[in-house]
């Protein structure tokens, strides 16, 4: 029989011939162009063959060559797989280096591949995999196996990959390491729009480095070429056009539809054509083929010998057979896989349903009884679809368990979650399973992962199982998880209530379980009974402290450090001390809240500079536990956006915000968009009213949601002077926001305040009847932002500079609108004074974007009151502000004030800057932070704000974005 494969490469010169330039394979290391290569195309279009033609150039030009493969397991999730075979591989080709690697990274080591599969112990804690370890053990490996010649890494079919080896591929995109090139394939046609791998490749593609190469289908002379060296044979113009026509340019049809024909037929169906291959093969071969199909992508010979009834012998024969055959490949470390994933699947569903689980119950046998070696998430996928609940419970418990000690709360959480399901749908009650221990450790990887909303769900499901009567201390560990989880997310109950509940309900129990529900319950306080809740914190402290309960104890010194009982102190070092025993400690959760509420801290404090430090710090400490979407390192994301959109830093805040190829739970990628729309929209005034009418869905998800894009409708509404709308806006964002906050938040301040300059921007084109109306909304605007500040009047740690900017732009929008209404006008003097603070307590609190609509606002007032200069000069900062945030609406509002630049400076203005002052001033105007100016230049971040100072007093600038617009003007960069 013709041989189903060329060893040519037909059709494909132009992109090997791309890959090797890019990746500097066939010239000099130094001339690559990129560093890695993301292989794109759809199933069957001919990645793995380009990347084997890839291979061998890259082996004939003396480079080494390690690969790993991505497997579809379906719902289970093997944490790092391909990087597990690509350092089994390196272990066999180069055990020294490897040897060395392991001994100075020992937490390397659980990932070799005989480490991976199942044994009778748990893992604990201690053994837990530390992902930063990971990620520098392994990048020391290619590192130093790279020392000896380049190196190769292939990733295979990423589109299978777990959120782990995405993380990892990331790390190694973001990092690269000298003489290694990475190329990754993944099937562009399996990514659907929610597919993580999507927006995983958008965000790759935007680093430094990376390149993609997308493998259209063959074109139809090529398609001929390859029908002609498949089949040498002479065909008929018929068969050949059918075979053109219907392939569409993918090789993998190519070869399939000329297999099919040598048995006479041309089968109607894709899946029909692969299955003809089963067709001639003898019984014995198809069955064991079926075996192959049920066991997943690829099955070790091991694996196989004990599920299948055949003697050694035999079983080689039919394996030999499918081999030769072209239906299955063997690697060379004793695996074998189908040719292709979508023949192993013809086959699978091919198969009858009561065949189906015979097999699945085979695999599980041998698993189980331990005649084979595997994962527990490939026992737990057996014995499900085996529906052997028992033994699938447990698999799934045990591989959620491997799952979080390498780092996966993501997986963790779907094995928990399948779990559950089990054991609730069983037909016979589960009695060796502490369902209400499961329920709970489902509940921490789901808010682990970021899905809050999610573990409430499964939380409050368990708590519905429960009797009315009895079981305290399984309601109260129930209640405490709860309370916890609802402090996390905005909901309408009260996780107060909750945990006081949870309190009450554990007095009498271990000195652990209460300590957590006092910890809880103080945490549930938080600054509105600040004496209650350190009351509370403080004991249970004692009680932690007594019983040698050392996490409890990190957690509650960071609880306790923000709870001053007379308002007095900061909590500042607190904070950050406690942080520092967290990590000393080894206790990722804890040291995250710490540093976000430091983060916090300094936000609230006006400091945004060192919140923004701190916020990257939660981000990259995350990474390394694990943690990226748990509730505090997603929010600081937002928070740094937030803090970075005040310094005028938009881009950066954008870019910081686009999660796209991250698969983040759903309520933060909406809250980030949300934010994005407040950038695009609010502040630069691009028109994308279709982006905030989808977000209108996601109000209820999230108060921050409603806010920022409800701002963003406002500032929009305001812009077009759409008073009308404003009004309505605001409402619907207070309707949505009360429930699940309450009455006076913050926020509503805010858009009361954005809601008045809407209104007086309207003014001026509006009717006497219009204004007359229009000052009902005016009174009701304001006497909602001043029922905000009665609220927070008695909090002292509440008014900060955001918080008295908000107050100062209050009262001068107000009084813009009674000016512009000639409703009860003030004087220009008044005017020009409530202008004058709103400017001073935005530069107070560094705001870039306020501070230019601020000035905007005041030239206006000021052109009015007939200071021309005054005006100009104002005018100027707010239009050096505006053309660098680019920021449309500002510009067409001092174009609307009648306002022209001014003239450029002349050019002897560059000595007011001393040499070291210009040089930095080069890097801020690059939108360099301190430190990193410092250690550009090698120099003390002090030193750094020292210089900075002195350069804004210099060019009379308030912030480091008009500093930067004033020398571009002055023409000092």
């Amino acid at each position: 029989m013709p041989a189903l494969r060329t060893t040519d490469l037909i059709g494909r010169d132009a992109e090997l011939e791309q890959l090797t330039a890019q990746l500097g394979i066939r010239t000099s290391g130094a001339d690559r162009t990129v560093r890695a290569m993301l292989v794109a195309g759809d199933a069957g279009v001919g990645k793995t063959r380009v990347l084997m033609a890839l291979r061998d150039v890259a082996l004939e030009a003396g480079w080494q060559v390690v690969a790993g493969h991505c497997l579809d397991l379906a719902d289970s999730s093997l944490p790092y797989l391909p990087f597990s075979e690509v350092l089994g591989r390196m272990m066999a080709d180069e055990p020294d280096v490897a040897a060395r690697v392991l001994e100075q990274h020992p937490t390397l080591a659980r990932l070799q591949p005989g480490r991976r599969i199942r044994s009778s112990e748990t893992a604990s804690g201690d053994q837990a995999l530390d992902r930063g370890n990971v990620y520098d053990a392994f990048g020391d490996l290619l590192s130093a196996v790279a020392a000896q010649a380049p190196l190769l890494v292939i990733v295979e079919d990423a589109h299978w990959a777990d959120e782990s080896t995405r993380d990892m591929l990331s790390f190694l995109f973001s990092r690269p390491v000298p003489g290694v090139s990475l190329v990754v394939s993944y099937r562009a046609d399996d990514l659907h729009r929610r597919h993580p791998l999507r927006r995983q490749v958008a965000e790759w593609m935007r680093m430094r480095g990376i390149d993609r190469l997308q493998l259209e289908p063959l074109a139809d002379d090529d398609v001929r070429t390859l029908v002609k060296a498949l089949h040498p044979s002479t065909m008929s113009e018929a068969e050949y056009a059918s075979i053109v026509d219907r392939a569409e340019g993918n090789p993998f049809f190519i070869e399939e539809l000329v297999g099919a024909s040598w048995s006479g037929q041309v089968p109607g169906e894709l899946a029909d054509v692969l299955l003809v291959h089963l067709d001639r093969l003898d019984e014995t071969t198809r069955k064991v083929v079926r075996i192959v199909s049920v066991a997943g992508r690829q099955v070790s010979h091991g694996l196989l010998a004990a599920v299948s009834d055949l003697g050694a012998a035999e079983l080689e024969t039919a394996l030999r057979n499918a081999v030769e055959s072209h239906v299955l490949v063997a690697s060379r470390g004793g695996t074998y896989a189908f040719r292709h994933a979508l023949l192993g699947e013809a086959v699978y569903d091919d198969l009858l349903p009561g065949e189906r689980m015979r097999l699945h119950a085979d695999f599980v046998a041998a698993l189980g009884e331990g005649r084979a070696v595997g994962t527990a998430a490939e026992l737990a996928q057996h014995a499900r679809r085996a529906d052997d609940r028992p033994v699938a419970i447990r698999a799934s418990i045990e591989a959620g368990e491997e799952a979080l000690a390498v780092g996966g709360p993501s997986e963790a959480a779907t094995h928990f979650l399948d779990a559950l399901e089990l054991v609730d749908t069983a037909r016979v009650p589960v009695t060796d399973v502490d369902v209400l221990a499961l329920a709970r450790r489902c509940a921490e990887a789901l808010v682990a992962s970021g899905r809050v909303p999610k573990a409430v769900k499964v939380l409050r499901a368990r708590l519905a199982t429960l009797p009315t009567e009895g079981a305290e201390i399984e309601r109260g560990q129930l209640l405490t998880a709860l309370a916890s989880a609802l402090l996390l997310t905005d909901t309408t109950d009260s996780p107060r209530e909750t945990a006081a509940e949870a309190v009450e309900l554990l007095r009498g129990a271990p000195p652990k379980l209460l300590a957590r529900a006092l910890l809880v319950h103080a945490q549930s306080l938080g600054g509105w009974h600040a004496d209650e809740a350190r009351a509370i914190a403080v004991q249970a402290l004692e009680i932690a402290e007594r019983n040698d309960l050392t996490s409890l104890a990190v957690e509650l010194h960071t609880t306790v450090a923000g709870l001053d009982p007379d308002g007095s102190a900061s909590p500042s070092a607190g904070w950050r001390a406690a942080a520092e025993r967290a990590r000393r400690a080894g206790l990722i959760e804890p040291e995250l809240r710490a540093l976000y509420l430091l983060g916090r801290l300094h936000q609230d404090e006006g400091d945004l500079d060192r919140a923004v430090e701190v916020y990257r710090e939660v981000i990259e400490r995350s990474e390394v536990g694990g943690l990226t979407w748990s509730p505090y390192p997603a929010e600081s994301r937002l928070l740094l956006a937030v803090a970075l959109t005040h310094q005028g830093r938009l881009d950066e805040a954008w870019d910081l915000l686009d999660v796209s190829g991250q698969n983040p739970p759903m309520v933060f990628e909406w809250l980030y968009f949300a934010h994005q729309m407040l950038i695009c929209i609010g502040i630069r005034g691009d028109d994308h009213g279709k982006a905030l009418d989808r977000l209108r869905d996601y109000w209820g998800t999230d108060g921050l949601t409603a806010i920022s894009a409800g701002s963003a409708e406002l500032m929009r509404a305001a812009a077009r002077g759409d008073a009308a709308g404003a009004v309505a806006v605001y409402d619907e964002v207070v309707a949505t926001v009360v429930p699940l906050w309450h009455d006076w938040f913050q926020a509503r301040l805010r858009l009361a305040t954005l809601v008045v300059g809407a209104l007086a921007n309207a003014a001026p084109h509006q009717s006497a009847d219009e204004r007359d109306a229009a000052r009902a909304d005016v009174e009701r605007m304001m006497s909602d932002g001043g029922r905000v500040i009665d609220f927070y009047a008695p909090y002292d740690g509440s008014h900060g500079p955001e918080y008295r900017m908000w107050v100062a732009r209050r009262s001068a929008e107000h009084l813009r609108w009674r000016w512009l209404a000639q409703v009860d006008p003030p004087s220009s003097d008044e005017l020009v004074a409530a202008w004058r603070s709103a400017e001073e307590t935005a530069v107070a609190y560094g705001s870039v974007p306020e501070v230019a609509q601020a000035r905007v606002r005041l030239a206006g007032v000021l052109r009015a009151a007939g200071d021309a200069p005054g005006a100009r000069e104002v005018a100027d900062l707010a239009r050096a502000s505006a053309h660098a945030m680019r920021a449309t609406a500002l510009l067409a509002e001092l174009t609307a004030l009648g306002s022209a630049p001014a003239p450029a400076t002349g050019a002897g203005d560059d000595t007011v800057l001393t040499p070291r002052e210009r040089e930095i001033l080069a890097l801020v105007a690059e939108g360099r932070s301190n430190g990193e100016i410092g250690k550009q230049l090698f120099i003390s971040t002090k030193t750094v704000s020292v210089h900075v100072s002195n350069i804004l007093a210099k060019l009379d600038a308030a912030s480091r974005t008009e500093a930067a617009a004033v020398a571009r003007r002055r023409g000092l960069l």
